[in-house]
C-alpha cells in the first residue's frame, strides 16, 4: 500500500500555514497539490548563499542542492568524489539564503548505498544539521526499503531514475536511458515502485519524452524532468548551465538564459586594465583624513 502524503485541504488545495517574514512557504503538500491542479513545477540547483537568494526571490518552487556541485563548483570530473561534509556545508549555505522555496538536498555517492541504518542517519543529518526539508537519492526498485524507512521517519523523499550520474561507470557514461522497450518498461516499474514506497516526487533524467509522458500520466506524484521532454509535471536545470557559468560541453537538454561567464570575464578584464593604468582606485573609492587631522598628519610627516 502506498504511504504517499496527502495533498493539503482547503480552497484550491491550499493549506493555511504561518509565513516566514511575510513569505508564503512552499511545502511538500504544495508540490503534491500542484500536480492535481495542473500547475507546472520549477526547480533549480543552488550551491551557495547568494545563488539561493537570487533563485528564491525569483519564485522557484524547489531549490535542489545537487551533488552536481562536485562538477560545477568543486571541479571534480564527476559526482562520485562528493562527500557528506561537502554536501552538508553547501546545504547549510543555501539554507541561509532560502525563505520561500522547498529545500531538497542530494545524498552523495556512498552515503546511502551500503547499510540502511547509516543511510537513514545521513538523511537525518541533512534535515537536522543543514536545514534540508527533503532529500533526494538515485535509484528505482533497489532503493524502496530506504524510501519507505525515511518516509516512515518523516523525511520526505524525492526519487531519481533514468540517467543516474552516480552510476556512470555501470552505465558506461552520461547516456540517454530507456531507449529500448525493455529498458523503458523497467523505468515505468521503477517509477511506480518509488511512488508506492512513499516518495513525494520523482526526477526523470535523460529519458525519451514518450517514456516520461507515460510515467507522468500514471503517477499521482509529480515528475520533475531534466532532459525528459515537456510532458513532465516540472522541470529542473543546473544553475551554472542556466546562466552560462558551466565549462565544457553544454548538455543538449540545457537552455542558457544568460551568459554570465562572458559578463564576469569582462568585469575582471576591466579591473585588471584599470589597475595597470592606475585608474583604480579613483577618487570615488578613496577615503581621506578629515581636513584638521590631515593638516596635523602632514605636519608630522614633514618633520
Amino acid at each position: 500500500m502506498s504511504t504517499l502524503p496527502s495533498a493539503p485541504n482547503g480552497p484550491a488545495g491550499r493549506e493555511t500555514r504561518p509565513a516566514k517574514n511575510g513569505v508564503d512557504k512552499v511545502t511538500v503538500p504544495d508540490i503534491l497539490s500542484k500536480k492535481s491542479r495542473g500547475e507546472r513545477i520549477t526547480c533549480l540547483t543552488a550551491y551557495d548563499y547568494p545563488t539561493a537568494r537570487i533563485v528564491d526571490a525569483a519564485g522557484v518552487d524547489i531549490i535542489l542542492v545537487g551533488d552536481s556541485l562536485g562538477m560545477v563548483v568543486l571541479g571534480y570530473e564527476n559526482t562520485l568524489p562528493v562527500t557528506m561534509d561537502e554536501m552538508l556545508h553547501h546545504t547549510r549555505a543555501v539554507r541561509r539564503g532560502t525563505q520561500r522555496a522547498l529545500l531538497v538536498a542530494d545524498m552523495p555517492f556512498g552515503s546511502f548505498q551500503l547499510e540502511l541504518a547509516e543511510a537513514v542517519a545521513n538523511a537525518v543529518r541533512f534535515v537536522k544539521e543543514a536545514g534540508a526539508e527533503a532529500v533526494k537519492f538515485e535509484g528505482g526498485e533497489k532503493r524502496l526499503e530506504l524510501v519507505a524507512r525515511l518516509v516512515e521517519n518523516d523525511i520526505p523523499v524525492m526519487g531519481h531514475i533514468g540517467l543516474t550520474p552516480q552510476s556512470i561507470h555501470a552505465l558506461g557514461g552520461f547516456k540517454v536511458q530507456g531507449k529500448t522497450l525493455a529498458a523503458a518498461e523497467q523505468l515505468v516499474r521503477d517509477a511506480r515502485a518509488v511512488e508506492a514506497a512513499g516518495a513525494f516526487s520523482l526526477v526523470l533524467e535523460s529519458i525519451p519524452t514518450e517514456v516520461a509522458e507515460r510515467i507522468t500520466r500514471e503517477l499521482k506524484v509529480p515528475t520533475i524532468g531534466i532532459g525528459a521532454g515537456a510532458g513532465c509535471d516540472g522541470q529542473v536545470l543546473v544553475w551554472h548551465d542556466l546562466v552560462g557559468l558551466s565549462f565544457g560541453v553544454q548538455p543538449k537538454f540545457a537552455r542558457r538564459y544568460a551568459d554570465l561567464r562572458a559578463a564576469l570575464e569582462q568585469a575582471v578584464r576591466g579591473f585588471v586594465s584599470d589597475v595597470h593604468a592606475g585608474a583604480f582606485p579613483g577618487e570615488a573609492e578613496t577615503t581621506h583624513l578629515a581636513p584638521d587631522v590631515r593638516e596635523q598628519w602632514l605636519a608630522r610627516a614633514s618633520k
